[in-house]
């Protein structure tokens, strides 16, 4: 076999695995920006918006075009009311969310719907109005981008926000 070139095919293959690593190396996993992030990290601060996260659940789903909230839904917002009670620093924002399927509109309805019904809950187990905020964006901050029902299935949910509060308490 006659090599051209000087390497011939193993210096290609060398090249070529060289070039794979090294581009490996260069494309970290890069994670959801923290605000779309579910969830919370384990080392949670007990008052902090990862606190909130972890000890009392930042999420609620809801089934396929529904705005009524599960018996696992209401104890998550149950906990999320213990905890705001307990640190009076924070107001919140309920961002309402729907899967891709349906039109634009149907699904920033149906996000508003989630958002309110969140609020509802919120406030009629002792939070008090003035810290709670609603906004709807429909499917347009979707978690999972797929066809699959467990994907859309992420995607129909209430995530409660926090932010410090500016008011006097």
């Amino acid at each position: 076999m006659r090599l051209r070139g000087g390497f011939g095919r193993a210096g290609t293959l060398a090249g070529v695995l060289a070039f794979a690593l090294a581009l490996a190396a260069c494309s970290g996993q890069v994670g959801p920006p923290k605000e779309y992030e579910l969830g919370a990290a384990a080392a949670a601060t007990p008052g902090g918006v990862e606190g909130f996260a972890a000890n009392a659940g930042d999420v609620v789903y809801f089934a396929g075009d529904s705005t009524t909230l599960s018996p696992t839904a209401q104890a998550t917002l149950r906990k999320q009311v213990r905890w705001l009670n307990r640190h009076p620093g924070y107001r919140v924002t309920i961002e309402g969310h729907a899967d891709e399927w349906g039109t634009r509109q149907h699904n920033l309805t149906l996000g508003a719907q989630r958002a309110t019904a969140v609020e509802t809950f919120l406030k009629q187990n002792g939070l008090r109005v003035d810290r709670v905020h609603t906004v709807s964006y429909g499917k347009e901050r979707l978690v999972a981008d797929c066809t699959a029902l467990s994907c859309r299935a992420q995607n129909r949910r209430a995530q409660t926000v926090l932010s410090a509060s500016t008011a006097p308490r």
